[in-house]
């Protein structure tokens, strides 16, 4: 997953909590708000209720005009009363009152409300359950009120009750059964609907609902545009740049630019390649001095190698000279003599040339050059070195050319072989072999040396990595081998097994458009 989408999703994610935590407790909130004005209005309602009922109380009932609808309560002592016009009235006690009041409210959808007692004498005034577990409530403690919420035929009621105690205007109608002021009468139950106020809720709900879902896109949108603009587009003008270096050279218009974080990174990577670039020549620098360093303590090497080889026609040619003067009149021995001076002179001019290439410093330079003679060449510039070695060669290649630089394969061959003659320093066998195949020149060089540890296999190309004693080898021949593979498009690899010998592996490329030539291809 890109950053871009991680970052997007943890904040949208972080968004969709907050407002998740917060759409839940509003939602809580406005419904424990609808509860609790509906709680208030059924406090209000009763106390009007109470007023109501106290104000009939203390005015000793209504009375009412007998008429259809309108007939008196056999529960009462005094029902009815006759004015001197003959006009009957019926009576209506405070618990009538509060009955009727209520199916009016209840008509218009407001409230239901009734008196109910433990004990009643009307049998529409007996409880429901609920009311009778209140009713004991009141009896038992000293509870003031009981609220809570009811399911009534797919409705949500709020029921509500509180005590009615016994008062002095009461005494009128309950004295028959020995009540007292003070005493619990009953309860005045309320029943208030709350289907709107919990559709608005409901309403309420869904409005923040779709305010949830569009902040989140609008968030999500507004997140994704801005790190897409200030963050990933620069970021990736900066990985373009990197993927492009040292191919091309970072562009000012290419590198995102600011004062921000993207724009201080941007200018870190351009400080980097300024100084990986002075770094870079300076390392070439120090390895051309390295190569040739090496290149001259092989130099040395093979000049004090083949002194002798050197010095034994010296000494053939000074025996010649000598018997020359001796018999200066011989014309026979003075003709075999010269011959023989001129290939004495020929093959120490050939050894000065050989070594004098050898120790020339030059960049890369391909030229056509038939391997198997360059390996004979070296070969035979080692022979000093190899008195107690036995040579054995398996030349595949034949006299065909290929794009080679001579000097760069000549070190390769001359470090890879001295350093086989020092691995057998009581004699050993020496196998040179070359082939070709599938367009690439397989050079191989097998010794029966000692070998090389499992532990020291993976450090040999390492410079100045070495296991000869101090003032034996500098370390550096292999690593400018396996650099000089390295340039030529090559590769070295290596196989031993310590106290059995070891076998180099050169490969190069036998085509010139394979080659990253440093200069031009002599043809």
């Amino acid at each position: 997953m890109s950053l871009r989408n991680k970052f997007i999703l943890l904040i949208s994610s972080v968004v969709m909590i907050s407002y998740g935590i917060t759409f839940y407790r509003t939602s809580q909130f406005q419904h424990e708000l609808v509860l609790g004005q509906a709680a208030d209005q059924a406090r209000m309602l009763a106390k009007q209720v109470l007023l109501t009922r106290k104000w009939v109380a203390d005015h000793n009932g209504l009375f009412l005009l007998k008429s259809p609808g309108v007939e008196a309560n056999a529960f009462l002592e005094d029902p009815e009363i006759t004015d001197l016009s003959g006009r009957h009235y019926v009576k209506r006690n405070p618990a009538m009152v509060t009955r009727e009041i209520s199916e009016y409210a209840a008509s218009e959808g407001v409230a239901r409300y009734r008196v109910t007692a433990l004990r009643v004498i009307n049998p529409l005034n007996e409880p429901d359950p609920w009311e009778r577990k209140s009713l004991l409530a009141f009896a038992g403690s000293q509870v003031s009120e009981v609220i809570e919420l009811e399911n009534s035929n797919g409705r949500r009621m709020l029921r509500y009750i509180s005590p009615l105690y016994m008062e002095a205007s009461c005494l009128e109608c309950h004295t028959e059964r020995g009540n007292k002021v003070g005493d619990l009468r009953g309860g005045l139950s309320l029943t208030i609907p709350l289907d709107q106020a919990l559709a608005d809720i409901r309403k309420n709900n869904r409005m923040l609902f779709f305010i949830f879902v569009a902040t989140i896109l609008v968030v999500g949108l507004t997140l994704y545009l801005m790190v897409d603009l200030m963050v990933v587009r620069r970021l990736s003008r900066l990985s373009l740049a990197m993927d492009r270096y040292p191919g091309q050279q970072p562009l000012p218009g290419l590198l995102p630019g600011g004062s921000d974080e993207v724009g201080h990174l941007s200018d870190k990577f351009r400080d980097l390649c300024d100084r990986l670039e002075k770094s870079q020549a300076e390392l070439d620098t120090t390895r051309l001095q390295v190569f040739q360093s090496e290149k001259l303590a092989a130099l040395g090497r093979l000049a004090a190698g083949v002194a002798h080889e050197v010095n034994n026609p010296l000494g053939g040619m000074l025996n010649c000279i000598k018997s020359m003067r001796e018999a200066p009149d011989d014309s026979a021995l003075t003709q075999r003599y010269l011959a023989l001076i001129e290939k004495g002179l020929r093959r120490i001019g050939n050894t000065v040339q050989q070594l004098l290439n050898f120790g020339r410093r030059e960049p890369l330079r391909y030229s056509l050059v038939a391997v198997d003679s360059l390996l004979r060449d070296c070969l035979l510039l080692l022979e000093y070195a190899l008195k107690k070695i036995t040579l054995q060669t398996e030349l595949g290649i034949g006299e065909k050319k290929h794009p080679i630089d001579s000097g760069a394969l000549q070190q390769v061959v001359i470090n890879i072989c001295l350093n086989a003659v020092q691995a057998m320093p009581e004699g050993g066998v020496l196998t040179v072999a070359s082939r070709e195949e599938n367009g690439r020149l397989i050079l191989s060089f097998t010794d029966s040396g000692r070998g090389i540890t499992a532990e020291d296999l993976p450090r040999i190309f390492d410079p100045f990595f070495t296991t000869k004693d101090v003032g034996e080898g500098t370390g550096l021949g292999l690593a400018v081998t396996y650099s000089l593979v390295q340039r030529m498009q090559g590769r070295i690899s290596v196989t031993s097994a310590h106290g059995e010998g070891s076998c180099f592996t050169v490969e190069l490329p036998g085509k010139p458009e394979e080659l990253h030539t440093e200069g031009e291809l002599d043809v």
